[in-house]
C-alpha cells in the first residue's frame, strides 16, 4: 500500500523514479522495490525522505484516503463511547438507550419525508 501510494502521487507530479530516488538521496533500485512492495517496510526516515521530495504528509503515504476517512469516522465513534463511558454509561447499559435510538432514527425519517413532500408542495406551486 504504501508502494502503490508512491509511485501514484510520484506519477501524478510527473517525477520520475530515478528523480524521486535522487532527491530523496535514496537508491533507485531501493526505492522501485518500496513501489512494487517488495519492501513492505521501509523506515520512517526513508518514508519522511519521499514525503519531503513529494512534498506530502507523511500519512498520505502510509495509508489511503478511504482509510484515513474511515479511521476519522472511527475516531469520531470512540469519542462518543468515551464520552458515554465517562458520564458513566456502562456496555450492559447500552440495551435500555435502544428506545432513544428508535426515536431518533423515527425523528429522522420523518424530517426527510417532510423534506419531500414540502419541496413536492413548493414544485407544485411552481407548476400552476
Amino acid at each position: 500500500m504504501i508502494g502503490e501510494n508512491i509511485k501514484r502521487i510520484r506519477k501524478e507530479l510527473g517525477i520520475t523514479l530515478s528523480e524521486c530516488a535522487q532527491r530523496a538521496n535514496i537508491s533507485k533500485s531501493y526505492l522501485s522495490n518500496i513501489e512494487r512492495n517488495l519492501n513492505r517496510n521501509p523506515s520512517v526516515l526513508i518514508i519522511e525522505k519521499i514525503a519531503g521530495v513529494l512534498n506530502v504528509d507523511i500519512h498520505k503515504l502510509i495509508g489511503s484516503e478511504d482509510e484515513q476517512n474511515e479511521q476519522a469516522i472511527t475516531g469520531e465513534w470512540l469519542d462518543f463511547v468515551n464520552e458515554l463511558r465517562e458520564s458513566g454509561v456502562e456496555k450492559e447499559q447500552l440495551p435500555e438507550f435502544k428506545s432513544v435510538i428508535e426515536f431518533a432514527r423515527w425523528r429522522n425519517e420523518k424530517e426527510i419525508e417532510k423534506t419531500k413532500s414540502d419541496k413536492f408542495v413548493d414544485e407544485g406551486k411552481i407548476n400552476e
